[in-house]
């Protein structure tokens, strides 16, 4: 898989899945601009790359004007995107019960409206024959306890994706999901261990996943060895979400 002379943009790309991803694209010659809210993690992933075919833009897609800036940066680049990965989000766990209005809307806002709205403000920007991958979830269609909210946020990204995979066909840009199961990245660092070996347990490949091979599904998704997929669902969790 070559990407040279591509242009990816990765929002929520300072750390975990997508800096792993950022890694990867880079490594396989693309130009690369991730998005983060936090300058501080923005400036690590800068100097852990360590490649002039980074960019880093401060940017939190919960706000409708760091989405403009970000689609200004995008307008006086003067390039058209190749690859577009959404992969910013954050997860709460919260029973349904204990769910405040505060914890649903700050899941909403980030995963649902800001995703919405990054991916209709770069529509325009998107190269013929682009790829968008958004990034969702194994809990969208698992059902798990404490997950009500997040899992519905990740609901509406697959149902984003379905949509927006029907309407970009005419200009040959495919639209995937990719659905990771529990990922060792920093968002799940909170998570206790005796939790997270229960999960693991549970999985038919006893473990669970590296935020490198969550960036490998995406780098071949956005590839031309994927050029007949859109519309998919995939999901990388090492099989747990098996349909039995």
């Amino acid at each position: 898989m070559n990407f040279t002379n591509k242009n990816v943009i990765i929002t929520g790309g300072s750390a975990g899945i997508g800096l792993a991803t950022a890694k990867t694209f880079i490594e396989k010659g693309a130009r690369v601009l991730i998005t983060g809210r936090n300058t501080d993690s923005l400036q690590a992933a800068s100097i852990d790359i360590n490649s002039p075919n980074l960019k880093t833009l401060a940017s939190d897609i919960s706000k409708l004007t760091d989405i403009a800036t970000l689609e200004k940066e995008v307008t006086e680049s003067g390039t058209k995107v190749d690859v577009l990965v959404l992969n910013a989000g954050i997860a709460k766990q919260y029973s349904i019960e204990d769910t405040t209005e505060e914890v649903f809307d700050d899941l909403f806002n980030i995963n649902v409206k800001g995703l919405f709205f990054t991916l209709q403000k770069l529509i325009p920007h998107l190269s013929e024959g682009a790829s968008v991958i958004l990034i969702s979830s194994g809990v969208s269609v698992s059902g798990y306890a404490q997950m009500g909210a997040y899992a519905a946020t990740k609901s509406a990204v697959d149902a984003i994706a379905r949509t927006a995979a029907t309407e970009l066909a005419d200009r040959k840009i495919r639209v995937n999901v990719v659905a990771p199961g529990l990922t060792d990245t920093p968002m799940n660092q909170q998570t206790p261990e005796d939790i997270k070996n229960a999960i693991a347990a549970a999985v038919p490949l006893k473990r669970i996943g590296e935020a490198e091979e969550i960036a490998n599904a995406i780098v071949f998704l956005a590839s031309s060895g994927a050029s007949y997929i859109s519309g998919s669902y995939l999901a990388v969790d090492g099989g747990v979400t098996i349909r039995r």
